[in-house]
Formats: C-alpha cells, structure tokens, sequence
C-alpha cells in the first residue's frame, strides 16, 4: 500500500508540476517554443513505427495498405486542415486495401 501511494503521489507531482505555483514558471523562449512541439513529436514517435515497420522489420513492399492510407491523409490534411476528415479517409484507403484485397 505505501509503493502504491507512493507511486500515485510522485504521478500526480510529475503531471502537474505545471499547475502547482500561484505564478507562471519562467521559462527561456527557445524552451517555451520547443514544448509546443512535445505532443506532435510524441504522436510521430508512436505512429511512424508502427506505419513503416512490421514486427520491428522496415517494409519491404509497398503492397501494404498503411501506406497509400498514410498518403492519403496526410494530403486530405494538408488540403482541407481537418482531424476528423482525415481519420475517415486514412480509413476509407485503409479498410478496402486491407480487408478487400488482402495488402
């Protein structure tokens, strides 16, 4: 009982740190500028392996369904600037290619 305390008190410490002081924490403007990028950095490094490889191995063909899914997203977002949309047309590339003809 007391790890699991323990564990929950430094979780709770650890993920807000940011909410604790009365007053904003100074920061240098090179840092405040890179922690923007923190979550689509994190997002990228959970997505991308599991785009471009199988079980730990780089693709080898392009007969794989990820990929124009991938492809077609990315260009619905740069378009049209939509989570949404882009889910269902990575979808809607992905589900045929995958299910229909087996990629």
């Amino acid at each position: 009982m007391l790890a699991i305390g323990g564990l929950a008190l430094i979780t709770v410490l650890t993920r807000a740190f940011f909410m604790i002081p009365r007053r904003e924490i100074p920061m240098p403007g090179w840092l405040r500028r890179g922690l923007k990028y923190a979550p689509l950095a994190a997002l990228t490094a959970v997505i991308a392996p599991e785009v471009f490889m199988t079980q730990g191995v780089l693709l080898t063909t392009w007969q794989d369904a990820r990929l124009p899914a991938v492809l077609c997203a990315s260009a619905y977002y740069f378009y049209r600037r939509g989570i949404l949309g882009t889910i269902v047309v990575g979808m809607l590339v992905y589900l045929p290619l995958h299910v229909g003809l087996g990629w």
